[in-house]
């Protein structure tokens, strides 16, 4: 069973920045991907960030230039750093971990933008 909590988020003005952590009950590097997704009230869950076992990391066209997905592996930790944020980024954060072929999920963190 794979737990994941997150934390960080928070009411942060427009142009601000935020630290999302995401803390994993095993080793990290044992998940085939690791990914923060956002869902904003009335919209599916999108992905905006992710990155897989070997460092490779992707994201979405939003988030590209302005948000970070980095690890730590000594504290079974993945983050996201977040600049210069958008009334647009609003929204539930979650932590996505892919553990053999099972898809697990934090309960997700509010992150409000206000303009």
């Amino acid at each position: 069973q794979v737990q994941l909590v997150e934390s960080g988020g928070g009411l942060v003005q427009a142009g601000g920045s935020l630290r999302l952590s995401c803390a994993a009950s095993r080793n990290i590097f044992s998940f085939n991907t690791m990914a923060w997704y956002r869902q904003a009230p009335g919209k599916q869950r999108d992905l905006v960030a992710i990155v897989t076992s070997g460092g490779n990391s992707n994201y979405a066209d939003s988030a590209k230039g302005r948000f970070t997905i980095s690890r730590d592996s000594a504290k079974n930790t993945v983050y996201l750093q977040m600049n210069s944020l958008k009334p647009e980024d609003t929204a539930v954060y979650y932590c996505n971990a892919l553990y053999f072929g099972v898809e697990n999920w934090g309960q997700g963190t509010q992150v409000t933008v206000s303009s």
